[in-house]
């Protein structure tokens, strides 16, 4: 992996923590929202947040939704209703019967079913590295939440938040790949919006809105700008850099970021077991991000560099003559390499010394090469 793509891994990776962490925040906003009507407000946020990110799509607009075909319009649908809108109420159906720990320890163990999955689909095994953090982070996910009572229609609920994780991530995949990033969020949060009023006068009728307080206005406003406008384009660039499997790891932040930001409205702690939560969580991405085998093979170049083994990436053979000589250059009668002239094109051509015929062009085992890397002659 050259520089560049491991810059671009990079940045995917600090995208994808960066969503998610927003996403745990805003958690903790959902507790100042308990009474507000939440499929109507599902809808106000949704409606909200495609109005600010449409115009940010760039020079194409939206003409690449009209090439998303049937197919298209069908994952984005799903998308927005499963992903975006049925998570939400899932969530909120969980909590009604169940302590808040259960479903956020369903949604945490969404990493190892990805890991699972998007192999399986494309016909490979899980890779080793990817499901054992995986299954550190929904460890650590556990770990941070704790698991709390429940009974079995908060847990069913939770199973169905968990399928809305997995839905968020693997739905959007085969649109990314069209619209981009930012398109992506403006046209999945237009449908959600549809969606969720659909759902809001179906559930609450005319009770579907009412004005909210201060807290809850405050609440909304951070669910639109934050989560949905910066969080989602920030997931999707991140998924589309490092893909599903690696940027569904970084979920495991979402409870994480949930217990940080719960005591200031009042709605938890963080102590020991969080902390040691967080650990296994950091611990589990890093191994399933490929961190730890990245700095071990960067450390090993450098050890390889340093000493100087002929064959090692950007080590030159000595010019003081104490290396053997390139195999591709050649010496005059006092030992010192001829001078390179520059050729009709501009590149520089070897000059054979005097006395003796030019080979004919061919490559040599040191043409490119340091001595001894390229092929043996008979």
């Amino acid at each position: 992996m050259d520089h560049s793509d491991s810059a671009h891994q990079r940045r995917g990776a600090l995208l994808a923590a960066l969503a998610c962490t927003l996403v745990g925040a805003s958690f903790t906003a959902n507790s100042v929202l308990g009474d507000f009507p939440h499929a109507g407000g599902q809808a106000i946020r949704y409606a909200f947040a495609s109005l600010l990110l449409f115009p940010l799509v760039g020079r194409r607009g939206l003409a690449p939704l009209r090439t998303l075909g049937w197919r298209g319009w069908g994952w984005l649908a799903g998308l927005a209703g499963v992903g975006m809108v049925g998570f939400n109420l899932a969530i909120l159906a969980a909590e009604r019967t169940s302590e808040p720990a259960v479903p956020g320890v369903f949604v945490g163990c969404a990493p190892v079913v990805i890991a699972v999955i998007v192999p399986a689909l494309d016909g490979r095994r899980p890779a080793r590295a990817v499901l054992c953090g995986a299954v550190l982070v929904a460890a650590g996910a556990f770990t941070v939440q704790g698991w709390g009572r429940a009974d079995l229609p908060g847990i069913a609920w939770s199973v169905a938040a968990l399928g809305g994780e997995v839905v968020f991530a693997l739905a959007a995949m085969p649109v990314l790949r069209t619209v981009g990033p930012v398109l992506l969020s403006a046209a999945a949060s237009a449908v959600g919006a549809v969606e969720a009023l659909g759902l809001a006068v179906l559930l609450d009728g005319r009770g579907w809105l009412r004005m909210p307080d201060a807290g809850e206005g405050a609440a909304l406003l951070w669910q639109t700008l934050v989560v949905t406008v910066i969080g989602f384009v920030c997931w999707y660039q991140g998924l589309q850099r490092i893909g599903p499997e690696r940027a569904t790891l970084f979920s495991g932040l979402i409870p994480v970021a949930a217990a940080i930001t719960a005591p200031a409205v009042g709605a938890g702690g963080y102590g020991p077991a969080q902390a040691a939560g967080s650990l296994l969580v950091g611990t589990g991405v890093a191994v399933g991000s490929g961190a730890f085998g990245q700095r071990l093979r960067g450390r090993r170049r450098e050890r390889v560099v340093a000493s100087g083994a002929p064959g090692a990436p950007g080590v030159a053979a000595d010019a003081s003559g104490t290396a053997p000589a390139r195999r591709g250059t050649e010496r005059g009668a006092d030992g010192a390499a001829a001078e390179p002239e520059p050729g009709p094109t501009g590149s520089m051509v070897k000059t054979p010394p005097a006395g003796r015929a030019p080979r004919a062009a061919r490559p040599g085992p040191g043409d490119g090469a340091p001595c001894g890397a390229g092929p043996r002659e008979g």
